[in-house]
């Protein structure tokens, strides 16, 4: 079988046997994959400085007979994202990331658009950018790639349309906003301004260009983060282990 070449973020990385290394790393074309690099622990020779977590490389492997591993013959790093590894709290949002991408895009499920979210949302963690912002950017946009929009266009109680007026309510179980005739704002169903709503929209729907450059006020960062939230530990179903890690 000929060897494949992917570009490739490393996911996580233990070992495994005396001398070798278990590698899961997210592709543009093939989706999340595991593979053995045979000897790394003894000879970087074939893997220099790119089996690190959170790398960028090009991966050169191929697939074994049975089972779903994949042999790792060679790798040559892309970029290292220095920057997110001087920092606890940028590299704990990049774990957070790279788990929730696990998560939304197991073994089988090939997005290109999730890989270069978490690809250009590193690169941004590695120049400094907000982390608060960074999360709810990645989470919103994760998760309606993941087939997880909230519903912003109709109330999920009585299905009137919501004409961008006046606040309306999330509602984590319909996945959807509701007006203030159906829903009353609580704790658990937090209240949204037009302008939050108006966001929300544009993170679900924008590519990366478009969300790195959107103008948050605080208060819409203040509304949307419960929001998200919510959203996202009832459609996982469970809270996600680097999340105790983040502010």
């Amino acid at each position: 079988m000929t060897p494949h070449i992917s570009p490739a973020i490393i996911t996580r990385i233990r070992e495994f046997g005396e001398s070798d290394l278990m590698v899961s790393y997210l592709t543009a074309d093939r989706g999340l994959l595991k593979g053995v690099a045979k000897g790394a622990r003894r000879s970087r020779r074939r893997f220099p400085n790119c089996l690190e977590l959170f790398c960028l490389s090009d991966m050169e492997y191929e697939q074994k007979r049975r089972g779903g591993l994949h042999f790792l013959h060679s790798c040559r790093l892309v970029h290292a994202f220095p920057g997110l590894r001087s920092d606890y709290h940028s590299l704990a949002l990049a774990s957070y990331m790279a788990e929730l991408t696990e998560v939304l895009f197991p073994p089988g499920v090939v997005d290109k658009r999730i890989f270069e979210l978490l690809k250009n949302s590193l690169h941004a963690l590695d120049e400094g950018f907000r982390g608060d912002i960074l999360r709810i950017l990645f989470e919103g946009r994760a998760l309606a790639l993941a087939g997880y929009s909230i519903d912003l266009d109709c109330c999920c109680q009585c299905g009137r349309r919501y004409a961008g007026e006046g606040r309306a309510v999330f509602n984590r179980v319909k996945g959807g906003i509701g007006c203030l005739k159906c829903e009353e704002e609580r704790v658990d169903s937090p209240g949204l301004a037009p302008e939050s709503i108006n966001a929300l929209r544009i993170i679900q729907s924008s590519s990366w260009d478009q969300l790195k450059n959107l103008e948050l006020t605080e208060e819409a960062i203040r509304e949307i983060t419960p929001v998200i939230r919510l959203h996202m530990e009832y459609r996982v179903g469970r809270p996600l282990k680097t999340a105790k890690f983040l502010p």
